[in-house]
């Protein structure tokens, strides 16, 4: 075999599945198709630092301030930096919510697009000095005002989401990416800087074998909660006990989550009465994932795509996975609510 014929000429990158699919739409412009390709240099860009990050602190090869006299940017700052320039520079955005800033950021007047996005630019980010997996989180919606944009156009519930994602930075580069007709993933080729469509129509297993929650926080569960894992713990039905897969990093325990099945609970607690996770940029991208997999997104009362926001950084109970195992979970819920 010659070594060209092992080399696909017909390649799948992001960028064509975006703009095929994009092509399809219905009275498409092309202007979320820029978004998103904006986005992906953004996330190309985090994903070099990332790598080097490691070398860069373990090294010493840059101190506090760099030769120019600028401090070195934290990789957190400096993520969210690149994604709100990239955004604003595709003229695709008008409106951005990210983790990092308290108040919204609103796209120049002269740059405005018709799109809001809500991200989370480095999740997981206290794990960058062991080495753990980090991720980037984003949603998309439309504006639904007129005129100038506010606050209100990010205030949407999840399921109004038209392109959610996110990239997950690990042994290898992926991004998860769904535009509402399923999800894919692409694993970034380094050789020639684009990412490769490598799983196709993802779906998450009916059952899965791993729950995946911080159980150090067990003392101020919910009963229900409790019961639950303990079910899974010492099961009475003469069935395997499940699994206990935790990272800390919810991209990774997400992306675990989807591929092999399970579930992952953030539920509330004494500490966290409206849990931990936040619903525009954590929770409702998320959990459009999960459902476009077919697995059940849910707060523990009701689906989380269909919770109305009321604040920019509002917090939500989550729990996500394979449909059979959020059922089991939502039966001791209500079990404890009778």
């Amino acid at each position: 075999m010659s070594d060209q014929s092992v080399f696909d000429v017909d390649v799948w990158t992001l960028t064509r599945f975006v703009t095929e699919t994009g092509r399809q739409a219905k009275g498409a412009t092309g202007e979320l198709t820029q978004l998103i390709n904006c986005l992906l240099t953004a996330i190309k860009a985090i994903s070099s630092a990332v790598r080097k990050a490691g070398l860069v602190h373990l090294q010493g090869i840059a101190g506090q301030v760099n030769v120019t006299g600028d401090e070195q940017k934290k990789l957190d700052v400096l993520s969210n930096d690149l994604i709100i320039n990239m955004l604003q520079a595709s003229y695709g955005t008008c409106l951005m919510v990210s983790e990092e800033n308290k108040d919204a950021i609103y796209t120049p007047a002269e740059k405005r697009g018709k799109y809001v996005v809500c991200f989370d630019p480095l999740d997981g980010s206290s794990n960058i000095d062991c080495l753990a997996p980090i991720g980037t989180i984003f949603a998309i919606y439309k504006r639904t005002s007129e005129g100038e944009p506010t606050d209100q156009d990010a205030l949407q519930p999840g399921n109004q989401i038209v392109c959610a994602g996110y990239a997950l930075y690990g042994s290898a580069t992926l991004v998860a990416l769904s535009t509402g007709a399923g999800v894919n993933f692409f694993m970034l080729d380094p050789a020639i800087g684009e990412f490769i469509l490598t799983d196709r129509n993802v779906k998450i297993k009916k059952k899965g074998k791993t729950y995946s929650i911080n159980e150090g926080y067990a003392k101020y569960f919910e009963p229900a909660v409790n019961e639950y894992l303990k079910h899974k713990k010492y099961p009475e039905d003469g069935s395997a006990p499940y699994g206990a897969r935790y990272v800390g990093s919810m991209v990774s325990d997400i992306h675990r989550t989807i591929a092999y099945g399970g579930i992952f609970m953030y539920p509330a607690n004494e500490k966290s009465p409206k849990g931990k996770l936040r619903l525009l940029y954590e929770c409702n991208p998320i959990a459009f994932l999960i459902e476009q997999a077919g697995g059940i997104a849910t707060s523990g009362t009701q689906r989380v795509l269909d919770v109305i926001p009321d604040s920019l950084h509002q917090r939500l109970p989550f729990v996500v996975g394979s449909p059979d195992d959020v059922e089991e979970y939502l039966s001791f819920v209500k079990k404890h609510k009778k």
